[in-house]
């Protein structure tokens, strides 16, 4: 029996990928020479917050000291890019149905990387706060909000189900216990060939609302 639903927010709720992509294409575009290096580390963490990003970057591709102030002067410099259009970017395929459908069935909550502060201004803009009982972002791990989740519900890991796009995703709920549902977008690769307990993979959140249909989340839309 599911009584909780967790869901990652980029990539999941919105397809903010491509754009959270350019961003950091933009910002090391001073290093060109690893670029390529440092997008492939981007795309294959996407449940890593961007501070951790940015260290793993420096101390292990760039070989390079990142100091305090050179760190936030690349957040601040990232969410300028970013933020104006994570109010307006596109919801993945289904989402508002799935939100709307599923949050008067059972309780949501968003665990995302993004700063916690920031992830509350751009669902409380997008007026997706009503959805959801909880939104949680980082610094905290999503490990340990999926941890706090089932303690404030009292849920079971097994009556949790976690949706997200990254093999982080993947970790966090394998970590925790909870099932775990991968969205991955049509032509992208699988990343999570070979992490056990990957119940379902859908390529949108009209599939997950199918998915969820039988055992909690009853549809008002016929849209397929």
């Amino acid at each position: 029996m599911l009584t909780t639903l967790i869901l990652d927010f980029d990539g999941v709720i919105v397809e903010s990928l491509p754009l959270k992509t350019a961003a950091f294409k933009k910002i090391f575009s001073f290093a060109p020479e690893h670029l390529d290096e440092i997008i492939a580390f981007h795309l294959e963490n996407g449940g890593m917050s961007r501070y951790d990003k940015f260290r793993h970057i420096y101390a292990n591709i760039l070989h390079e000291p990142l100091t305090p102030k050179q760190e936030e002067r690349l957040a601040s410099e990232y969410v300028g890019m970013i933020f104006e259009s994570m109010l307006t970017v596109p919801y993945t395929k289904g989402a508002e149905d799935l939100l709307r459908d599923c949050s008067s069935a059972l309780p949501l909550y968003i665990v995302s990387a993004t700063p916690e502060g920031e992830m509350h201004e751009i669902a409380r803009r997008r007026d997706l706060t009503k959805y959801f009982v909880r939104i949680y972002g980082s610094p905290k791990t999503k490990a340990e909000c999926i941890r706090e989740i089932l303690n404030e519900t009292g849920a079971s890991p097994e009556e949790a189900l976690f949706v997200g796009d990254a093999p982080n995703d993947w970790q966090a709920a394998y970590e925790t216990g909870v099932r775990f549902v991968a969205r991955i977008p049509p032509g992208d690769p699988n990343r999570f060939v070979g992490r056990p307990g990957v119940e379902r993979i859908v390529e949108n959140l009209h599939q997950l609302r199918e998915y969820l249909r039988e055992s909690i989340c009853s549809s008002r839309s016929r849209t397929p």
